[in-house]
């Protein structure tokens, strides 16, 4: 049996192929079984090195020799770098001067350095690489946010051309409205001036049939002509248009107005390996957690609890009211959710704004001014987590309830979408049941998915890494459904398992590693643990939500 087999495997004998492996020939490389082994041995020309199975392969394998294939080669020169046996010595005496190296030395000093070499790729090159792995694939997954704010500030800058383009024009506009006017007013007055010339002349016509159909002598003798006054005509009066001269649009002009974009420009960056540092601040769980206190909320079905911080807790149940309570259980603050029904989930943020998801709508609660920041069509949120980032995590599921899945918020802004694994498959149950979500530190996005029975853990990418589905072995009389996740400073996963009554605490690898079920726990739902790692837990019928020191 390989030793990297799954424990579930059973070695069999290689000759019957029946019965269970107890002994190994560490000179032929077969698994036996006790009754085996003398069918195995039978052959008496061949030296048969018969062992208990664990101890199979201890025996070393020398290569061997070219000259004389019945030997085996145990030297080697270092000089000439071939093996060499026994018989080489006696029939061709090598040159004594060089040095001659044991193989069964050299093999001891070299699997000393495969295991060197292996704990050292394990536990200290490896774990680099997937640091930097997960650092390009954060940058991968935040291209689309980083490359938007481009075509925003473009955008503006589109509103600000248009916006100066458009007084400019206007002012253009307002200018030839103007020389119009001036231009409407000049002929005005100088028709004015004509039509009164000819009001005159059409009087001293008038005058004229009078005086010439008239036999009085005075009024003829003293008419004057006024011919030749009105024979000087009024000077003709010409305006000159104004003109539109437009200036010809230049690309490499309009380019600089617009402004410019940088060229792509790549680099390499040398990177230096430091090996990472073992946490000196371990912290190991106490072997019988204990009760440090119980608050009493008053909250109808308490649902959810997060950590103001070390001295406060806001809680929520299945009413309106989201309540502040201090570490001793004195209530400090209430709120009421916008839409008057019961909030879904509650999260805060560093700065203590109250994060809270209400019907279709996620709301952001700062010194007592309540601001939607997300609203959604097709999907319903549920379920919070605020990052160490100071991104938002938002579970949601369709309309249709058919799919689930995670959306990391930068304030109302879409950063990525977390709902498939590599081969196309649903990473979460496709329904409305529970589904908390918290932030490891290394990172990593663990959901409780009570309707798949699994702790779901991800990548800051998005890729699984696991799924913890129920200790190995369980002491326990019902199936694990896990109702609420949160973690620690040491990196613990712990989930509440209410229809259990306990909590289970894995590893960050999702190792299980213990309950607590000890503290008279009663249907535990919501769980947080604050910056000193004091575990909060929520009891979803008794409205209490108990303290619990369960570290060193």
């Amino acid at each position: 049996m390989d030793p990297h087999y799954d424990a579930q495997d059973v070695a069999r004998c290689d000759l019957c192929e029946v019965a269970i492996v107890q002994s190994y020939c560490d000179f032929c490389h077969v698994n036996l079984c006790k009754p085996c082994i003398g069918e195995h041995i039978y052959d008496d020309y061949t030296k048969h090195i018969i062992v208990p199975f664990q101890q199979r392969r201890s025996t070393l394998i020398y290569p061997k020799c070219g000259t004389h294939p019945n030997k085996n080669c145990k030297y080697q020169c270092e000089d000439c770098n071939i093996f060499l046996c026994t018989d080489c010595f006696a029939s061709r005496p090598h040159n004594k001067e060089h040095k001659l190296s044991k193989l069964n030395e050299k093999f001891s000093k070299k699997k000393d350095q495969i295991q060197k070499d292996k704990q050292e790729i394990k536990e200290q090159i490896l774990p680099v690489y997937e640091d930097i792995a997960s650092e390009v694939e954060n940058q991968i997954s935040h291209i689309d946010v980083d490359y938007q704010k481009f075509t925003t500030q473009l955008s503006k800058q589109r509103k600000e051309l248009h916006r100066q383009i458009d007084n400019t024009m206007n002012q253009r506009e307002k200018e030839i409205d103007e020389n119009k006017l001036k231009h409407l007013s000049i002929l005005t007055k100088h028709l004015e001036e004509i039509k009164q010339l000819q009001s005159l002349m059409h009087e001293t016509l008038h005058s004229l049939y009078e005086i010439e159909e008239s036999n009085e002598v005075t009024p003829t003798i003293h008419y004057s002509s006024k011919n030749q006054e009105f024979s000087k005509l009024p000077p003709k009066v010409i305006v000159s248009m104004p003109k539109l001269i437009p200036k010809p649009i230049e690309k490499e002009q309009l380019c600089s107005l617009i402004g410019k974009l940088t060229p792509l420009s790549t680099t390499l960056e040398e990177r230096v390996f430091t090996a990472k540092k073992p946490n000196t601040s371990v912290r190991e769980l106490l072997d019988e957690p204990e009760v440090v206190h119980t608050i009493k909320t008053g909250h109808e079905e308490l649902r959810s609890v997060t950590c103001l911080n070390e001295e406060e807790i806001w809680t929520s149940g299945r009413t309106a009211d989201i309540k502040c309570f201090n570490t001793q259980g004195v209530l400090q603050k209430t709120i009421q959710t916008k839409s008057g029904e019961c909030p879904v989930d509650i999260a805060v943020y560093s700065d203590g704004a109250l994060v809270y998801s209400d019907g279709r709508t996620v709301y952001k609660v700062k010194n007592d001014q309540t601001e939607k920041i997300i609203r959604l069509q097709g999907w319903i949120p549920a379920n919070l987590c605020v990052t160490s980032s100071g991104d938002l995590l938002v579970t949601m599921y369709s309309d249709d309830t058919t799919q689930s899945k995670v959306v990391r918020y930068s304030g109302s802004t879409v950063k990525q979408t977390i709902q498939f694994d590599d081969e196309g498959q649903p990473l979460y149950s496709g329904n409305i049941n529970i589904k908390y979500i918290t932030e490891n530190r290394n990172l990593d996005i663990c959901m409780a998915d009570w309707g798949a029975g699994a702790v779901v853990v991800v990548n800051q990418a998005g890729k699984l890494r696991f799924r913890y589905t129920g200790p190995p072995s369980s002491t326990k009389n019902k199936p694990f459904k896990p109702t609420c996740i949160t973690t620690d400073s040491q990196s613990h996963i712990l989930t509440a398992d209410s229809i259990n009554h306990c909590i289970h605490i894995l590893d960050v690898n999702g190792q299980f590693l213990c309950y607590i079920d000890n503290c008279g726990l009663e249907l535990p739902t919501g769980l947080c643990v604050d910056n000193n790692d004091s575990l909060f837990v929520c009891e979803f019928k008794k409205g209490n939500v108990k303290k619990i020191r369960y570290l060193k």
